[in-house]
């Protein structure tokens, strides 16, 4: 039998992590009986510097029930970061962790599938939604945008996948080969590579609580994967670079020709027209470049990606609570 770990970034999730819990102890236990996965497999729930009584909770269902685990960070590191902390815990642990969001959108039934492709070979399986019938318009036609942009852009991403996959142990080894502090797990566990699958899921509506991903965030999120994986928007300012220098030699043509027949005509609209053109193209161009130049300075900065407070588990014989930083 498998033994499977469930790893949950938690950020202020109060008002879910109960029923969550309660949820995944059921589907758990039934697995268990059915004997697809061990008696020792384990969730394990990490508090991604939450301000409110997440932690609390966490620790609440960590005594009540030993299945669960509970890690703490120091400070909000990111749905990423928190995510990579919880897989670092389970390295070594077991057979194969499953990575999932707190509020259970993901259904919980295709951990069922999860598993049984695992046991088939696949080291690597990704929760793919079947539908985004649930989303608003906007949310779903920026969604299918962005998953278009990225795979342009040469990211390999699997599209309609979030964070809801498996990786056996031998996959998760090989993450963790992966040092750079940007983290875009979407992109990078693709690269791992090891023989994949899917699994499609229909994902539901939060049953409590607010979204953690505005659309601000998600903005940052999408730029944060173009630039961790493609240099596609620096070849696209050299290529723009190329096309307003053959237009400037081309005006310049046009210019002299009008000067020297006579019908040179000032003016005022189209000069101001072109310094705007050329002044928004340039600052453009420097944004770009300057994310690039920040996350190069954040990577030779080398700093820890996360720092773990304090690690609540039941295979010693009594709790852990130390600090570990990667």
């Amino acid at each position: 039998m498998t033994k499977l770990y469930i790893v949950i970034p938690c950020y202020n999730e109060e008002a879910v992590l109960l029923e969550t819990a309660t949820r995944l102890r059921e589907k758990m236990h039934k697995l268990m009986s059915e004997n697809i996965i061990s008696g020792d497999s384990k969730v394990i729930l990490v508090d991604d510097g939450s301000g409110d009584g997440t932690w609390a909770l966490i620790k609440r269902i960590h005594y009540s029930d030993r299945m669960f685990s509970g890690c703490k960070l120091t400070r909000n590191q990111g749905h990423q970061n928190a995510l990579l902390s919880g897989l670092d815990c389970a390295r070594g642990k077991c057979d194969a962790v499953i990575s999932m969001d707190s509020d259970l959108q993901d259904d919980i039934n295709a951990i069922d599938e999860f598993v049984k492709k695992y046991e088939e070979g696949y080291e690597i399986v990704y929760g793919v939604r079947d539908s985004r019938k649930n989303d608003s318009f906007f949310k779903s036609k920026t969604a299918k945008l962005f998953y278009k942009l990225m795979n342009l852009m040469g990211a390999e991403i699997v599209s309609n996948h979030a964070d809801y996959r498996l990786l056996g142990s031998r996959a998760l080894e090989g993450l963790f080969e992966f040092n750079e502090v940007n983290l875009f797990l979407r992109g990078i566990v693709p690269l791992v590579g090891y023989k994949s699958a899917k699994v499609y899921y229909e994902r539901k509506e939060r049953f409590a609580g607010k979204s953690k991903y505005p659309l601000k965030k998600m903005i940052s999120f999408a730029i944060d994967g173009i630039t961790s994986f493609s240099i596609k928007p620096i070849k696209m300012i050299t290529s723009l670079g190329v096309i307003f220098v053959l237009v400037s030699g081309i005006m310049l043509i046009y210019s002299l020709l009008s000067y020297f027949t006579g019908h040179s005509v000032s003016g005022w609209a189209s000069l101001i027209t072109s310094i705007w053109a050329l002044g928004g193209l340039q600052l453009l161009a420097i944004g770009i470049i300057g994310e690039y130049i920040g996350k190069v300075f954040l990577e030779t900065k080398k700093r820890p990606r996360y720092i773990i407070e304090e690690f609540l588990d039941d295979d010693d014989e009594s709790d852990t609570k130390n600090t570990k930083s990667n």
